[in-house]
Order: C-alpha cells, then structure tokens, then sequence
C-alpha cells in the first residue's frame, strides 16, 4: 500500500525556538491501567495521558508512545508477562509529553526509537527549553515521508502526511492486523489540542483525516489518542470523519466572527462550539477558547 520510502538514520537534532505545551496536563486523561487486545498480537495500554499500542509476536515486540516513566514501566511489565520479551521497538507518533516522556523506560533494550524528523527535532527543542534533556530519550532512526518496519516477521508502517496536530505527525499501520494508531490525530469527542507553535495546520489536519479515512475500510480499527468521558480510545474509521467535522466547524466559526467584525474575545467567550456540544471537558475549560485562538491564527496570520 505504501510506495516510497525515505530512510534517514540518527535523530534530527538542532532546536530552535519554544513550543506551546497545553494548559490542560493530558497526563490527568485516564484513570486506572487497563491493557485491551485488538486482534493479531495488537492492543492498547491506558493509563495517562496518550494511548499507547503494542505489537506482540513470537520474536518482538513494539509499542508506539510511552506516555510518562510510571506508567510506561507498568506497560514494559505488562507487555513482559504477556510475551516473555523486552521491548524492541518504539514508535513515537509526535513529540508530546504524554506520548514520549517514557521513551526512556520502555526504549532502554530497544533497537530502534523511531519518529518523524520533526517530531525528534521538536522533541529536542521542547526539552532544551524546559531544561530537561537529561531525563529524555529521543528518536534515534527518523524518517520523512514514508518508513516500513519488520517487527519478528508483521509490518508496521508509518506515514507522515504533512502538518496537522503538529508539524511531525505519523500515521501508524499495523499492516497484518489492519490496526491504525492515529496518535493526537484524533481526539474522540473531546476539544483538541492544536500545537501552532509546533507547525499545526488545521487546514492540513482535515485534509489529514479525509486521505486516511479513504485509504482503510470499515473493517480497519483504529487507536485514537484521546478519548472524551462517554467514548473510547478504540473506534472506527467514522471517527475520523467526526474530528475532521469538529475541525470544519471550528473554522466555519471564526471564519464567520471574522466576517461580521466580531473581535477575538467575543469569539472565544464560550466553553463548546454551536454544532458540538460533546466536544468538551469540566477539566479543561479553556480548551475551547484555546481551540478557537488557534484557528483564528491560521485564518489571520499573513505568512
């Protein structure tokens, strides 16, 4: 399904500039540690922060995210009593807290650390900046366009499609189960966090979701990163559809405050959009304003 690879070895390394971290700690997203099979060796581990996927076979494992060093070492324990195996790869989806910052516990006996070159350089940035570089673990293989893994004899592919979430995101295939991990590519539900500092495009994000959501079938499952209260981290191909609506309706919004002179303020002194009421959080309630802050800089911005 995948045509083109591009290989680059070693992370991609200068940082420059700061990055946005969300207001809301994404860490708190989740509660008790919970594994859940999928189907082929696939499955998920929540715990806090972003889902993170794993792959068993009879000779490897992989995961793809970390979260944070707890709950990553509750994952490496789990994913050891389930397959008798340490860790062999790791997949990073972006350069976010809640889905790296346990890079170093469940990397420790991989081969491979792998992201996006813009999420490792991210990654980079955002660590130099917060002073914390020592306590991280960051990619050691990058890839730009394309990258094809053989994890003990299934494919894992990655995708990067261009600017969305952040500027680095992959889309993440698990080939012989038809399992996607979408990493933040899809918050189910629940307001999102739209990283403009770290390259997000909303424009680029809905294109995103429409491409994927035409290249799988019903029958593919898909890992979401982020789930609200009434859902699940775990759907259908649908949920796509319903993110990219959000999104086009957040743009529909501002673009229409902008039309009849409404001011920023004014556009942002509501807590859920019109058309999405299930889009929101108690915990988090700026994420909204935040959200529409964010599309009324694309929208605005000259560059």
């Amino acid at each position: 399904m995948l045509s083109r690879r591009t290989f680059l070895t070693g992370a991609s390394a200068t940082a420059a500039g700061l990055f946005l971290r969300p207001r809301l700690a994404l860490a708190a997203l989740g509660g008790r540690a919970n594994f859940t099979p999928i189907r082929a060796g696939v499955g998920t581990f929540q715990a806090r922060g972003g889902t993170i996927g794993y792959l068993i076979t009879g000779d490897a494992v992989a995961v793809v995210d970390t979260q944070y060093p707890d709950t990553a070492a509750e994952c490496r324990n789990g994913l050891g009593e389930r397959s008798g195996r340490t860790v062999d790869f790791v997949i990073n989806t972006h350069h976010h807290g809640d889905h790296t910052a346990g890079n170093a516990v469940l990397s420790a006996d991989a081969g491979m650390l792998v992201a996006h070159a813009e999420s490792a350089r991210l990654q980079r940035a955002s660590a130099e900046s917060r002073g914390n570089s020592a306590e991280q673990a960051f990619p050691t293989s990058t890839y730009e366009e394309t990258l094809a893994l053989d994890v003990g004899g299934r494919r894992i592919s990655l995708t990067h499609f261009g600017p969305a979430h952040t500027g680095g995101d992959s889309v993440v295939y698990f080939e012989d189960a038809d399992v996607v991990h979408m990493g933040d590519l899809v918050f189910n539900r629940m307001p999102p966090f739209i990283d403009k500092a770290g390259g997000a495009s909303i424009e680029g994000w809905i294109g995103l979701l429409e491409t994927v959501h035409g290249h799988y079938s019903d029958d593919t499952v898909f890992i979401h990163g982020h789930a609200g209260p009434n859902y699940t981290a775990v759907g259908t191909r649908e949920d796509l559809l319903v993110m990219r609506d959000f999104l086009s309706g957040l743009l529909d919004y501002v673009q229409t405050g902008l039309a009849s002179g409404t001011s920023l303020e004014e556009l942002t002194a509501v807590d859920r959009l019109p058309d999405f009421p299930e889009h929101y959080l108690e915990s988090w309630e700026n994420a909204i304003p935040n959200a529409i802050r964010a599309a009324h800089q694309e929208l605005t911005s000259t560059d």
